[in-house]
């Protein structure tokens, strides 16, 4: 188990290596965000003014089919989380828990929504960084300053604006698409890409998130997710070999 446990862990590495991986890509786009509404904070203001109108606040928050939509997405998340453990009982019961690249994609999935969206985000960024969002801002109407990203604050002290836990579910929405068979996920992808963006955008429109708090959670849970990926979908299981005859085993 600790041989092929480590041998796992080093073909994830070597492919995560690589140019043009998601892990790669996602962690690049991370980068890049962060530098971007570092030196231009500026593009969170103005993009949040767009939703803002002055004695109303963020109007669009009240919204009755924005609202909706906003709770559609429990629906939609039970639907694939349930999904996703009816994969690994059924494989489980077959004893095909390593074996199926379908077994280790549903994994994939349940682990990544712990530790995405459950643990980065939601727990260790919302908690912890204290950065306020939109509508609590003295531009609009509150009385906290604008704080930029991966700055910690204490203008907040828990489920913060940084970063988005919905855009984090919205991202765990669209990776779920790839339990589908592919005849289906083929017409499906550009409908469920379609309503994570809309789901995420949502929040600034409410008031509830700067833009920023939406792109550096894709990437964030892209990236959390990608590394999952190399590591329980494309680096498949090793079994152990069997000890020769006469040849006592060594213990781990």
């Amino acid at each position: 188990m600790t041989r092929g446990l480590a041998l796992r862990l080093r073909l994830a590495t070597v492919a995560g290596a690589l140019p043009g991986v998601p892990a790669f890509l996602a962690l690049a786009v991370t980068l890049l965000l962060s530098l971007l509404f570092l030196i231009a904070p500026g593009v969170d203001l103005a993009v949040s003014d767009l939703f803002f109108r002055e004695g109303e606040g963020f109007a669009l928050s009240q919204d009755p089919a924005l609202r909706a939509l906003r709770r559609s997405s429990t629906w939609v998340m039970s639907a694939a989380l349930l999904g996703a453990l009816a994969i690994v009982c059924a494989e489980a019961v077959r004893g095909r828990l390593l074996a199926s690249r379908l077994a280790r994609k549903a994994g994939w999935l349940l682990l990544g929504l712990a530790l995405g969206p459950g643990l980065v985000v939601n727990t260790i960024l919302k908690n912890g960084w204290g950065r306020p969002r939109p509508v609590q801002l003295e531009t609009f109407g509150g009385e906290a300053p604008y704080i930029p990203v991966w700055e910690i604050s204490d203008w907040c002290d828990r489920n913060c604006s940084f970063v988005s836990g919905e855009a984090a579910s919205a991202t765990w929405i669209v990776a779920s698409v790839l339990l589908l068979p592919p005849a289906i996920r083929r017409w499906l992808l550009a409908p469920v890409l379609a309503y994570a963006v809309a789901l995420s955008l949502n929040r600034v429109a409410f008031g509830g998130h700067f833009l920023s708090d939406i792109l550096l959670s894709w990437a964030l849970t892209t990236l959390v997710l990608a590394l999952l990926w190399l590591l329980m979908v494309e680096a498949p299981p090793t079994p152990e070999p069997a000890p020769r005859p006469g040849i006592r085993p060594r213990p781990h």
